[in-house]
């Protein structure tokens, strides 16, 4: 039983496919006989989105890895504790080959030289003292699958949103209101990764205002990022109730134009140094000047909450079809939300319509931000 809504069709069987041969294909061309891959976000690419090992919420690896040969082959490594649920619920109908060891004696190395032999075998966090090899270029071009599932990613999750944001109340703590969207996101089936979830000064003080004992007075921020299928969407939104003060009022209006600015040149094959550029002049112009170095601007999201920022002489690529999320800020004010570009075409995925928005004209294009809920 599943409640994935795309299940295991011939598509995404199809992109599982593909996947592998990319990897397979890497191999080649490094040398290497083989990939121990333990990291989540390199298990849920490489399985199409089906498989989540994850178990202790705060680690980067989980029960079980996996190991993909130059050849083709595929196995995914485990104790006995755990492999009658992975079997049933995670790799079922996967092509994965099972290696399974006692909780009490797992020897990785023994097990892989059983299948590789003397051969050369890198590992994504360099494993047992392995060769550490990082596969990212192979995961930040995303599927028409995976365009699918970021959909349905970004949708849910902006209805989340806008539900959460109506119930934030005078007097409701950060925490509170962190319960509020964790309660709301999980229900969907959807895990968040981050939680800015924060109130007045804190907004304004802080880039990351992570929860705390806050109590909401006047303005509230809903700030986080989430993720389904290893797929991790991010998007901001505030509430004020009453007069929204006019200097963060000021504040948010150069961020939203800075977000037109660089979804304007967001297109392939444009690099992070070119992109934060962008915003360095768009910041200047407005008589913002150095504004960028006081947070990160965003970058290419993906399978990592940021598979990149756009940051002085970087040289990572918009890839043809990828999804983004810049974040301009502004001493508390930031705008938020995560796209897709596809066929040359920006698609925002997490459109809250039913909030304040403004549209921003730049370059004969019109660019949406979201404004300030008025309560």
């Amino acid at each position: 039983m599943t409640d994935d809504p795309f299940g295991l069709e011939n598509e995404r069987l199809a992109e599982l496919s593909a996947k592998r041969r990319k990897v397979t294909a890497f191999l080649t061309e490094k040398g290497i006989d083989a990939i121990l891959i333990g990291r989540h976000e390199n298990i849920a690419w490489l399985t199409a989105g089906v498989v989540d090992v994850r178990v202790g919420m705060l680690r980067e690896s989980g029960p079980a890895s996996l190991l993909v040969t130059r050849e083709g082959a595929a196995y995914y490594f485990t104790t006995n504790n755990e492999a009658q649920r992975l079997a049933d619920e995670e790799f079922a109908g996967l092509g994965f080959e099972p290696v399974v060891n006692p909780w009490h004696a797992n020897d990785l190395c023994a097990s892989i030289k059983k299948i590789v032999g003397s051969g050369v075998v890198a590992g994504d966090m360099g494993q047992e003292g392995r060769q550490p090899i990082s596969i990212q270029s192979l995961r930040l071009e995303l599927t028409d699958g995976e365009a699918e599932r970021y959909r349905w990613l970004g949708w849910h999750a902006a209805e989340a949103a806008v539900s959460v944001l109506r119930r934030f109340e005078l007097g409701m703590s950060d925490r509170t209101m962190q319960a509020l969207l964790s309660e709301e996101l999980i229900r969907k089936g959807i895990l968040p990764s981050v939680y800015l979830t924060s109130t007045d000064a804190r907004v304004e003080n802080y880039p990351h205002p992570v929860p705390r004992a806050s109590i909401l007075k006047q303005l509230g921020m809903l700030c986080f990022c989430a993720r389904r299928w290893g797929l991790t969407i991010s998007m901001t939104r505030f509430v004020c109730f009453g007069v929204v003060p006019a200097e963060f009022q000021t504040h948010l209006a150069v961020a939203t134009q800075v977000n037109a600015c660089l979804l304007d040149a967001t297109r392939r094959g444009a690099t992070s140094d070119a992109l934060f550029k962008v915003a360095q002049e768009a910041y200047a112009s407005l008589g913002r000047a150095g504004a960028e170095f006081q947070h990160h601007q965003g970058g290419a999201t993906g399978y990592l909450e940021r598979e990149w920022f756009a940051c002085p002489g970087g040289t990572e690529q918009i890839a043809a079809q990828q999804a983004i999320a810049w974040n301009p800020y502004l001493r508390g004010a930031k705008v938020e939300d995560t796209y897709l570009l596809q066929k040359g075409r920006l698609e925002l995925l997490t459109a809250t319509p039913e909030l304040p928005f403004v549209s921003t004209s730049y370059n004969g294009s019109e660019f949406r931000s979201a404004t300030v809920l008025k309560r």
